[in-house]
């Protein structure tokens, strides 16, 4: 199973992903170098969406389509959540 994912960074901007296994990644954008580069600056994150899907494709697909939004957009989908 593969999870798409929005987190919110110390400095209220959003980062969205992919992973396998939200918990692990979600320490790793937090405490480790395995991070984002993105996130590495903007430390502590908080998840805040996620999504399951069946498979890497599908998910990464998600990911793009979510990554095109504008900011109010992807709150509006956080919201629903």
């Amino acid at each position: 199973m593969w999870y798409v994912y929005i987190v919110k960074c110390k400095d209220k901007t959003l980062y969205t992903g992919v992973t396998t296994d939200l918990k692990r990644r979600i320490k790793e954008h937090n405490d480790s170098v395995l991070g984002a580069k993105y996130t590495k600056g903007r430390r502590p994150v908080k998840l805040i969406y996620s999504v399951r899907k069946k498979n890497k494709s599908l998910a990464q697909k998600e990911e793009c389509r979510i990554k095109k939004l504008s900011r109010a957009k992807k709150f509006k989908i956080i919201n629903n959540f």
